[in-house]
């Protein structure tokens, strides 16, 4: 296994010169070439590198430390051939775009939305810049997917990227002293593990934000994928995406992925909640199926690569969100645009708004107490 970028860049150049860091797509064979000479660039200053994680089974993760994002996810398909199943860019400068910002980052320190940008604890109001429409999204305009972490440990099995979101950046109480560790396991499990404190009380609710495509970057839509989530209820939402505070049953509703089904099936039904997220851009309230230890949060499969996702998690939550607003904003590393539903996420977290919904799992961090939280992203094939 090799691990690009901490301590061997040359070696990483090397590796990408020798066995072409190809990234092959199942449907239509397009070759993508990651190389970290010219994805490295520079941004506020700082270096934003490649690295890169493989595993016995021949799969290979990479990242970036802008963001501590992940870049690429190739996996086998059913036939062996390696697939990447992220989408991404082909150069770090790439991901320094307000107008995208999400593709692959750690998003915090409160992922998802808060409701109009305010928050209170203690009797203490809290005000944070808004970035979707009324409300605060992601932690807000540059959070901390816009940030330039901190490479703090690399080896052939994992990367920890490190950052301390100074105290009223984006308007969140801090210092806040954040840890994500990628692992990449020999049986294809892409883990996550993260990892805060605080010096003062505040709110935290990381995830990852990586789009997949199960069928490779650059194949289509995901509308026929088939989706399993492992929860009884969801969080319904107003009009501009905030949970009302009510926890609905799936049954009978277009949300209801308790049997897998394809993501197009019910889409583009006659309901006011996927009118108002143009599709599911929801929470899912995961049932306590367990695995490991872990929430079973969903199964994903891809209808061409035969691939399939499964989703464990320690969170209570899970949000689906199915590409909604793609829109040909950018060109992705296969050479494709970011077309409608070429894309979708599935986002390990507490609920959104969990701040001002008390009747929500607490998302408040309290000094001297130590936030953690372990998702993980396993890969095999139907």
């Amino acid at each position: 296994m090799l691990a690009c970028g901490l301590f061997t860049v040359v070696a990483c150049q090397q590796n990408s010169k020798q066995e072409s860091n190809q990234t092959t797509d199942s449907s239509s064979n397009t070759v993508t070439t990651l190389d970290s000479s010219t994805f490295t660039s520079d941004i506020d200053g700082k270096e934003a590198k490649l690295y890169m994680l493989k595993n016995a089974s021949g799969a290979k993760a990479y990242f970036t430390n802008f963001g501590a994002r992940v870049v690429s996810l190739q996996v086998p398909d059913k036939n062996g051939t390696l697939t990447d199943v992220v989408l991404g860019f082909n150069k770090a400068s790439d991901y320094n775009n307000p107008k995208e910002p999400y593709f692959g980052p750690i998003v915090g320190p409160f992922g998802n939305r808060i409701a109009k940008g305010k928050f209170t604890l203690d009797g203490e109001n809290f005000t944070l810049p808004t970035n979707n429409g009324a409300n605060t999204l992601h932690g807000g305009l540059k959070g901390v997917h816009f940030a330039n972490w901190e490479v703090t440990s690399a080896n052939d099995k994992a990367i920890t990227f490190a950052y301390t979101l100074p105290d009223k950046q984006e308007g969140f109480p801090g210092p806040i002293h954040i840890e994500v560790t990628y692992s990449l396991s020999d049986n294809n499990e892409l883990a996550i593990d993260y990892k805060a404190t605080a010096d003062k009380k505040t709110v935290v609710n990381f995830t990852n934000h990586a789009y997949f495509n199960l069928n490779g970057e650059g194949s289509g839509t995901i509308t026929d994928h088939s989706l399993k989530l492992y929860a009884d209820k969801f969080t319904p939402v107003d009009s501009t995406l905030i949970p009302t505070g009510e926890l609905k049953d799936v049954k009978g509703t277009p949300f209801d992925f308790t049997t897998s089904k394809t993501i197009g099936k019910d889409i583009q039904l006659d309901d006011e909640q996927l009118k108002f997220g143009k599709g599911y851009d929801h929470n899912w309230v995961l049932n306590g199926t367990k695995v490991d230890g872990l929430n079973h949060a969903a199964t994903l499969t891809g209808d061409k690569s035969g691939i399939v996702m499964d989703v464990y998690t320690e969170e209570p939550g899970i949000q689906f969100y199915s590409g909604n607003f793609m829109a040909d904003n950018v060109t992705l590393k296969s050479g494709v645009k970011d077309s409608f539903r070429t894309g979708l996420c599935l986002e390990t977290q507490h609920f959104p708004d969990s701040p001002n919904q008390p009747n929500f799992p607490s998302t408040t961090l309290n000094p001297g107490d130590t936030y953690t939280s372990k998702s993980i992203y396993k890969f095999t094939t139907n």
